[in-house]
C-alpha cells in the first residue's frame, strides 16, 4: 500500500511509481540518465537533488466533470482528486471549497461526450513564500462569468488565501488547456513567490516549475556554476518568468532573458525592478528569433527549453555564438541527448539531476557546457 489512497484504490495512475521506494526511484531515473548521456563522456556525475514525498506540488489542473452529484473536480471518469496527497492540505482544503461552491452555485461542468456544458477546467496555484493562491477558471463561452463574478466575494470569505481569480476562455472543443482570452475578477493580477530570496511573480499564462523546493535547488545550483567563471555577458534563453537569469545578477553583469511569452516576461520585468538591478534586460521574443538578430557574444548562455528541446537550428546557432559555457537545463533528457549531439564543439562537464517529479518517471537534469 502507498501514502496515496486514489493509487491504491485504481481511481489515479498518474503517479505510477508511488509504490517504489524513493531511494529506488532515483537510482532507476539516474540509470536513464546515465544511458543517455555516458556517450558524451561527461567528467562529472553530482548527487541528485531530492525532493519532499507529499505535498510539494504548487499547481492543481482539475477537469470539471459534471455528475448526478454535482461538479466533481479531478479527472475525466468522474473521480475526485481535491485530497491528492502531492498538494498540502491548505491546497486540498481550498480545492473542496471551490467544488462545494461551484455545486451550490449549479455550475455544470463540460461534457466531452455531448458537447454541453460550462465549466472545463479549474486551475489552482499556490505561492509556497506566502501560501497566497491563483484560482482560474476555463469555460467554454463567456456565458455563466456573471454568475461566477456574483459569487467571488462569498469565495474569497470561504477561501481567503484565494487572492486571484481569473476567468479563461477556450471555446475549441479540444484537449487544449486554455484560451487566448483571460478575464481578471480581482483586482490583484499576480502572486508573489520567493526563491532563495529572489522575488519571482507569477500570472495565469506565465510558466512556472511546480516544485518549489527542487527549483529553488536547481535556480541556486545554475547561478553558483554560472558565478564561477565571473562571465560579463549571460543570456537566459526561455526564461519564464526570469529563475535562472535573475539569481545570476550581480552589480556589472549584464543579463538578457528572451521569453516567447509576453505574461512572464511582465513578471520577469517586475523582479528586475523590485530588485533595482540597472544592467538586467527581457525580451518577449521568440528564443530562434533573438538568435538571429543579437550581435553580442555572451560568456554564459542558460537555456531551459519545453519538452522538444533546442532543435537542430537553435544549436547550430549557439555554436556560431561560441559562449564560453552553455547552462542546459531540462525536463525531458532523451531530446537533451539529441541536442547535445547537435552542439559539437562543446564537451560535458557535469550534470546533475533534480528529482522536480517524483514518484513519475519524469525528472529535470542541469548540464554545464564547455567549449572545446
Amino acid at each position: 500500500m502507498s501514502f496515496c489512497s486514489y493509487y491504491d484504490t485504481q481511481q489515479c495512475h498518474s503517479c505510477s511509481w508511488i509504490d517504489y521506494h524513493y531511494a529506488e526511484q532515483l537510482k532507476l531515473k539516474g540509470e536513464h540518465l546515465h544511458t543517455l548521456l555516458n556517450p558524451y563522456k561527461p567528467e562529472d556525475w553530482l548527487k541528485p537533488a531530492t525532493s519532499p514525498l507529499k505535498g510539494f506540488r504548487n499547481k492543481a489542473k482539475m477537469v470539471a466533470t459534471p455528475t448526478l452529484e454535482g461538479i466533481v473536480l479531478g479527472l475525466s471518469e468522474e473521480v475526485s482528486l481535491i485530497e491528492c496527497p502531492l498538494y498540502d492540505i491548505s491546497m486540498q482544503k481550498t480545492l473542496n471549497t471551490i467544488q462545494e461552491w461551484l455545486r451550490e452555485l449549479g455550475i455544470k461542468g463540460y461534457d466531452v461526450r455531448l458537447r454541453k456544458g460550462e465549466l472545463k477546467y479549474v486551475l489552482l496555484t499556490k505561492s509556497k513564500s506566502n501560501g497566497s493562491m491563483m484560482l482560474r477558471f476555463v469555460l467554454k463561452s463567456h456565458g455563466i462569468i456573471g454568475r461566477l463574478e456574483n459569487g467571488v466575494d462569498d469565495l474569497i470569505k470561504r477561501a481567503p488565501d484565494l487572492k486571484v481569480i481569473t476567468v479563461n476562455i477556450q471555446p475549441v472543443h479540444m484537449a487544449i488547456l486554455e484560451g487566448d482570452e483571460e478575464i481578471f475578477l480581482t483586482e490583484q493580477r499576480r502572486l508573489e513567490e520567493r526563491f532563495n530570496g529572489i522575488p519571482l511573480y507569477i500570472r495565469p499564462k506565465s510558466f512556472f516549475q511546480t516544485n518549489p523546493e527542487v527549483a529553488e535547488k536547481l535556480y541556486r545550483t545554475a547561478s553558483e556554476w554560472a558565478d564561477e567563471s565571473k562571465p560579463k555577458i549571460l543570456w537566459d534563453l526561455f526564461c519564464g518568468v526570469g529563475g535562472f537569469g535573475l539569481h545570476c545578477a550581480t552589480g556589472d553583469r549584464s543579463i538578457v532573458g528572451i521569453e516567447i511569452e509576453p505574461e512572464a516576461i511582465e513578471c520577469a520585468r517586475d523582479s528586475a525592478t523590485q530588485l533595482e538591478l540597472k544592467n538586467v534586460r527581457f525580451e518577449s521574443l521568440d528564443a530562434a528569433s533573438f538568435g538571429a538578430s543579437s550581435g553580442e557574444k555572451p560568456d554564459v548562455i542558460i537555456v531551459n527549453p519545453p519538452r522538444r528541446g533546442l532543435g537542430e537550428q537553435l544549436c547550430k546557432w549557439l555554436i556560431r555564438v561560441n559562449a564560453d559555457r552553455i547552462l542546459y537545463s531540462s525536463c525531458n533528457a532523451t531530446s537533451l541527448a539529441k541536442d547535445l549531439e547537435s552542439l559539437s564543439g562543446y564537451s560535458v562537464r557535469r550534470v546533475q539531476l533534480f528529482d522536480m517529479f517524483p514518484h513519475t518517471t519524469h525528472y529535470e537534469v542541469l548540464v554545464e557546457l564547455v567549449l572545446v
